[in-house]
């Protein structure tokens, strides 16, 4: 019976209707599909080729094997910029979500004039990278940085912030939380679901400010802080802008900027080791897969969403 069943599904065929609309469905999203493929799909595939070749953007080039990545296993400067890169982003992305949850419990009081605050502390966020790493090129700058003579008039001593290898990176952390403005905002909004009468109870209860964010509020926000982990994770080894901008793409001082995606960019745009620059890609590509699936295995257990 479940035979005749299963053969008489397959032998259904399309009314002329449905084939219409399937059709007219395929005319419609085609400038979308034709743009994935020729966009996204087709430099895919050939990035995963060109890492086993020798392509470099000039004459012609061969098959080389796993030559690419073997080097890079033996690449120094490789094994520093992924060095750089996870330290930067060990201290930006924890720093970021609790500056960010920060800003979001100030901005979730109710007073007066609040939605102005909101704005002033969102706009940051919109403004563009390379703007906003220019401004800051002028803040940080030893001689003449308007954060140095702030500190000149305590009594500080500046430090060489970008200029000095030991302050480079803390000052690149530091620059991190110029656009925490979009993860405050979605921190704010999952704040605003928090159910107020679980609130009132804890309160009735006896349960103290720090009680009720810990055992009310942090359980309903943490679906929120998972994604901002997982998308800070992923931006984090990507990182790349600002870093470009203050060092003018050179990684200084003595290298201690060179992030793997400016690295990668050095290599493919400077060097012209497209070949090796794309086996850097792909391996960047599996660290993050990497890493973002044991986060999701150690952290995701912990996420309650009993509030979705």
């Amino acid at each position: 019976m479940s035979t005749i069943r299963v053969q008489s599904v397959h032998k259904r065929k399309w009314s002329s209707l449905q084939r219409r609309n399937f059709l007219w469905g395929l005319f419609f999203t085609s400038p979308a599909i034709i743009g994935l493929l020729l966009f996204t799909a087709y430099p895919l595939i050939m990035s995963f080729y060109y890492s086993f070749t020798s392509y470099s953007m000039f004459g012609p080039f061969k098959f080389i094997g796993l030559t690419n990545y073997i080097d890079l296993f033996g690449d120094d400067n490789w094994w520093s910029s992924l060095y750089n890169t996870v330290y930067i982003l060990i201290f930006s992305v924890p720093l970021g979500i609790i500056v960010a949850l920060m800003l979001a419990l100030l901005l979730n009081v109710k007073t007066k004039g609040i939605a102005v605050y909101r704005t002033i502390f969102y706009l940051p966020s919109i403004v563009p990278i390379v703007a906003s790493a220019v401004v800051f090129g002028y803040v940080f700058n030893p001689q003449y940085g308007i954060l140095n003579n702030i500190l000149q008039i305590f009594g500080i001593t500046g430090p060489g912030w970008l200029s000095s290898p030991d302050w480079a990176k803390p000052t690149l952390i530091i620059l991190s939380l110029w656009g925490v403005g979009n993860l405050m905002i979605i921190l704010l909004a999952g704040l605003q679901d928090v159910p107020r009468d679980l609130q009132d109870a804890a309160q009735v209860d006896g349960a103290t400010a720090w009680n009720r964010f810990r055992h009310v509020t942090l359980p309903f926000l943490s679906p929120h802080l998972f994604f901002a982990l997982i998308t800070g994770l992923i931006a984090g080894f990507q990182y790349f802008s600002p870093v470009f901008v203050l060092t003018n793409g050179n990684g200084d001082p003595a290298g201690s900027t060179l992030i793997a995606a400016l690295y990668l960019y050095q290599n493919a745009f400077r060097y012209f080791k497209v070949g090796y620059a794309n086996a850097m890609a792909w391996v960047l590509f599996i660290i993050i897969l990497l890493c973002t699936a044991l986060t999701f295995r150690i952290v995701a257990r912990r996420v309650y969403y009993g509030g979705a």
